[in-house]
């Protein structure tokens, strides 16, 4: 069995307590590894290795110093892109197609960020007093912690480091118990590339032994953080004891909206892609499918077609469709959610076949007229699909809107018009228009509601790990004025 061991302070490590854990490989339902747990004490030991390293040696490097490592840390992850897809793919269940691509893609998060590392800038004010002379100096905010759930860790690991590594800032990468394998392994690019010990470090770990540790360190000056919004509760009031800046990436519901006018062909694909993409194992899935009624039935009909060909099977397999769910407290959550629904009088379409392990649940369709199904308003993380008709563009929008999250959205329509005017009224914090389930490093990621707050991504995300310093220069040859009176 693999065994991993904590990546504290440049060093490799068991935890100070002896805890270890399991993972489980979904698509057989076996242990296959086990890792190294941290205590309160090593949570000490990191932050205080973060803050060493920040007041010290990388603190110390210039920015485009900086921007270099960063750089380097890219074309390790491309080059070992493969390898560390299949160590996701063993670890979560996901499917090894998107594990590879995903992590060969997320390369060019850290090259972007490379790039802006020495292109973080002050500005000379144009004060208002005649015998001053003020500027602003860029700061990094300090010591990060990162949590990064077990789905899509090298994409949702990259979003934060990248912004943080470039601004000058140290991490602590808490990467989740359920399937943290990946993120020991880029733990060793982290090494390999170079960066002075302290500047990233990797832990997991139990909430009471190393979660709320972390997140309530009065050495933490920032959290980064993507889970579900009941953990994020415990997060905030983590940090109110450290008054750590705090971001937070959370679920969703996200409805995709289908007008009569849309090229069915594409409308019929995004939501496939954003209900049974990455097994429906995704923050943005598309799991609210509203359609206009006038060609609800086509799209229905449509859907089942495309279910009866999915393949439902290994994840390492190039032909499989679905793959496992990361743990059976998701398949147990789904069907639950389903018997629900068929309660309030909902329609199940299934494709019965056997399954590999208790970990596979097949792709689900769920059609109903109310807009109140259980289906429609729990988040699974499932392969789950539930498609409801609406009459107008007016209702469209009031269905989208109606649920407390408000992370994606995808509108499929051919009228220009429409796309910018509904696009607008939706609260959502992206919007795919006749696509779906596309990210890039340019973009901004997040939500609005109880999908969180602030972003990821994009130019902005830098200015999350920066502090500005303003400074005052006195110019004139005068003594300082009365002390008792504000300049």
């Amino acid at each position: 069995m693999q065994h991993y061991q904590l990546y504290i302070d440049g060093q490799w490590c068991e935890g100070s307590d002896g805890q270890r854990m399991q993972t489980i490989n979904p698509a057989n339902g076996q242990a296959w590894a086990d890792f190294a747990c941290a205590s309160a004490a090593d949570i000490d030991r990191a932050v205080a290795a973060a803050r060493s390293a920040l007041d010290g040696e990388w603190g110390a490097l210039t920015p485009t110093a900086r921007g270099k490592l960063i750089y380097r840390l890219a074309e390790l992850i491309e080059q070992h892109a493969q390898a560390l897809g299949d160590i996701e793919t063993t670890d979560s269940g996901k499917l090894l197609s998107e594990t590879r691509m995903q992590t060969g893609y997320v390369a060019d998060y850290y090259r972007y960020y490379a790039g802006l590392a020495d292109k973080i800038e002050g500005a000379v004010l144009p004060i208002d007093k005649p015998d001053m002379q003020v500027f602003t100096r860029p700061k990094p905010i300090g010591v990060v912690v990162a949590v990064v759930p077990w789905n899509a860790q090298m994409f949702l690991s990259a979003t934060k480091l990248g912004p943080a590594l470039a601004a000058g800032c140290t991490v602590i990468l808490k990467a989740s118990e359920v399937a943290p394998c990946t993120m020991f392994e880029f733990a060793r690019l982290i090494e390999q590339a170079g960066f002075p010990k302290g500047v990233v470090q990797v832990v997991t770990g139990d909430a009471p032994n190393c979660a709320i540790p972390l997140t309530s360190h009065p050495d933490v000056d920032r959290i980064a953080f993507t889970g579900g919004p009941e953990t994020a509760k415990h997060v905030v009031r983590n940090s109110a004891e450290n008054f750590a800046v705090t971001t937070l990436e959370l679920g969703g519901k996200s409805p995709v909206l289908v007008f009569e006018d849309a090229n069915l062909d594409s409308a019929v694909n995004g939501l496939i892609a954003g209900n049974f993409g990455a097994s429906g194992q995704s923050c943005v899935a598309g799991s609210r499918g509203l359609v206009q009624r006038s060609i609800y039935a086509e799209v229905v009909e449509r859907i089942k077609a495309r279910m009866v060909d999915m393949v439902v099977g290994d994840p390492h397999a190039a032909s499989t469709h679905i793959g496992p769910l990361c743990t059976t407290a998701q398949v147990a959550k789904a069907r639950a959610t389903i018997d629900a629904a068929k309660a309030q009088g909902a329609e199940v379409f299934q494709i019965q076949q056997p399954l590999p392990s208790e970990h596979y649940l097949p792709p689900t369709l769920v059609t109903a007229e109310a807009h109140n199904v259980q289906t429609l308003e729990v988040e699974m993380f499932a392969p789950v699909m539930t498609l409801v008709p609406f009459e107008d563009e007016a209702e469209a929008i009031a269905m989208a809107n109606s649920t407390v999250y408000g992370l994606g959205s995808g509108i499929f329509t051919e009228n220009l018009a429409r796309a910018h005017r509904v696009s607008n009224r939706l609260r959502s914090g992206i919007c795919w228009i006749n696509t779906y389930r596309a990210i890039s490093p340019i973009s901004p990621f997040g939500g609005v509601n109880q999908s969180g707050y602030g972003r990821e991504a994009g130019q902005k995300a830098i200015e999350d790990y920066i502090r500005t310093q303003s400074v005052w220069i006195n110019t004139s040859d005068q003594p300082m004025a009365n002390p008792f009176v504000m300049r």
